[in-house]
């Protein structure tokens, strides 16, 4: 019993030395002008707030995060293969997959792939 007493004190000694030792070397004493200013998206914080922005970048955002969404759901789906019936899983990606291609004709019918429109 005293010496699981001895060692759980020595670990707790030992990880707080190291937080303390990571917390002041991680320290950065230099403040850069560029790296404390707020960035907001490219745009000068400092100038008018209404400034025109360009709807493509928006549409490209949320078109990126349809597809980047659907990522996580297919691959699942590969997982899941050995555990479930053949057709049922077949069925199931190929209906997936086709709505994914029906959104991304109709994005493309729609002209919102166009970047220069």
């Amino acid at each position: 019993m005293f010496s699981i007493l001895v060692i759980t004190s020595m670990i707790m000694t030992i990880s707080f030395v190291v937080m303390i030792l990571a917390s002041i070397l991680s320290k950065k004493t230099l403040v850069d002008r560029e790296k404390s200013s707020p960035f907001e998206c490219g745009f000068d914080p400092k100038s008018s707030s209404r400034l025109p922005f360009s709807l493509q970048f928006f549409l490209i955002t949320i078109i990126f995060l349809i597809f980047d969404v659907e990522i996580a759901l297919i691959l699942p789906m590969i997982i899941i293969f050995k555990f479930s019936n053949l057709m049922i899983w077949s069925m199931t990606s190929i209906i997936f997959i086709l709505i994914l291609l029906i959104g991304l004709y109709h994005e493309w019918n729609q002209g919102m792939l166009n970047w220069s429109s």
